[in-house]
């Protein structure tokens, strides 16, 4: 009986630690969440009006003029799937939900699909399927910048202008609130906009300002997107944390009624044996 209570006793303890330690990474996952929440704020009204900026320029190529690069086909067959996935774990969900929908959609282009593996869960997710990517971007944007972002999309750019790829789609997901995050499939190039019918003058030339317009969008597209799947990791990540916590919490309770259930049964016992020794000697 002793045993099992110095067991038990020990069981609490290792719960107790591990609740301490899901205790405070979901502190920290909420504080990152909340920042997350607002640079994501301050990113989304600058994305809009520059995309009405760029409607406003294809609104103003004439129609028998060439469509800039970046809007129109380049002749290649093959998929460029971008997965924007993690590189920690301990976020539920998340990292599987993304690396599956990647897996599917190269499966659906295949053989002319290539992958472009953002994250090390990703990455390794993939190698140990045989599958090699084009691009690996592990440990990158942990902390999205966008200085990174600005990279990543010069990367897909330059595969998408020199015939590597005819298509790019991202993967990731989109943040909605911190109990809600939608998986998405977002088409990256060829860019892809209604344009808007104005009589805006533009200086010096549409295709010119389209060069620094579209990059800058792709840009800043790619960057919202770091940002949603960063947010909606965290988020994630703090509701596992909460869930785990709650369920160290429950164990606790069940093993300190064990616990005490033990500890009562011994106590008995050995009050049990006192009163049988006491009887022994007063009949001696």
């Amino acid at each position: 009986m002793a045993q099992q209570v110095r067991a038990i006793k020990g069981r609490i303890g290792n719960i107790e630690n591990i609740a301490q330690i899901t205790r405070a990474m979901n502190a920290i996952a909420m504080t990152k969440v909340t920042r997350m929440k607002k640079r994501l704020a301050a990113v989304r009204p600058y994305l809009e009006e520059l995309e009405g900026y760029i409607a406003t320029l294809i609104g103003r190529i004439p129609p028998d003029a060439e469509p800039h690069p970046l809007t129109a086909p380049n002749g290649s067959e093959a998929v460029g799937v971008m997965v924007l996935n993690a590189d920690r774990g301990l976020c539920g969900r998340y990292k599987g939900d993304i690396n599956r929908k990647g897996e599917e959609l190269l499966g659906a282009s295949a053989p002319d699909a290539e992958l472009l593996a953002g994250g090390e869960k990703a990455r390794v997710h993939f190698a140990r399927r045989g599958i090699e990517p084009l691009r690996s971007y592990a440990h990158t944007y942990d902390q999205p910048t966008a200085e990174t972002a600005r990279r990543m999309a010069g990367d897909l750019i330059d595969l998408y202008l020199d015939g590597s790829v005819g298509r790019i789609v991202l993967v990731y997901m989109r943040f909605v609130s911190d109990l809600k995050q939608e998986l998405v499939v977002e088409e990256f190039l060829p860019f892809s906009i209604e344009p808007s019918a104005n009589d805006v003058l533009v200086e010096p030339s549409v295709q010119e300002m389209l060069d620094v317009s579209l990059r800058l969008s792709l840009q800043g597209r790619l960057y919202a997107a770091l940002l949603e799947t960063k947010t909606s990791e965290d988020a994630i990540r703090r509701q596992a944390m909460k869930n785990a916590t709650d369920n160290a919490e429950d164990l606790l309770k069940g093993l300190t009624r064990a616990y005490n259930k033990a500890r009562q049964q011994e106590i008995t016992r050995e009050i049990a044996d006192i009163i049988g020794g006491a009887e022994a000697l007063r009949t001696t």
